[in-house]
């Protein structure tokens, strides 16, 4: 995931938690990326790219984030990364505006 401060200084942060909300959202849990959470709320745009290792496909996702701090989400990710003593300090939902598919290379194309 990309950010960039109001000033353009950016940021890129892997996202394990990322998970598809419905047709026009998708959200990550904020767990230890202060440089993610600062330039978000300076700058709500991001990047996020989605790569299949496998196949060198995914899809490029760009769209405007919004910080919750409380609510169903929330919960949800504290929930699910409790059991790996993981602390969810937020959770992000990116309100999806536009989307690159990456299609999958041939065998012999990659690198």
């Amino acid at each position: 995931m990309a950010t960039a401060s109001r000033n353009g200084k950016p940021n890129v942060s892997p996202k394990g938690s990322l998970r598809v909300l419905d047709d026009e959202h998708i959200a990550f849990a904020e767990i230890a990326s202060p440089n993610t959470l600062a330039n978000l709320k300076e700058n709500p745009l991001v990047t996020v790219i989605v790569f299949d290792p496998a196949t060198w496909g995914g899809c490029r996702i760009r769209g405007k984030a919004e910080i919750l701090e409380s609510g169903d989400l929330l919960e949800s990710f504290k929930s699910q990364f409790a059991p790996l003593k993981m602390k969810v300090h937020f959770a992000i939902k990116i309100a999806i505006e536009d989307v690159t598919i990456m299609p999958p290379m041939k065998t012999g194309q990659k690198g």
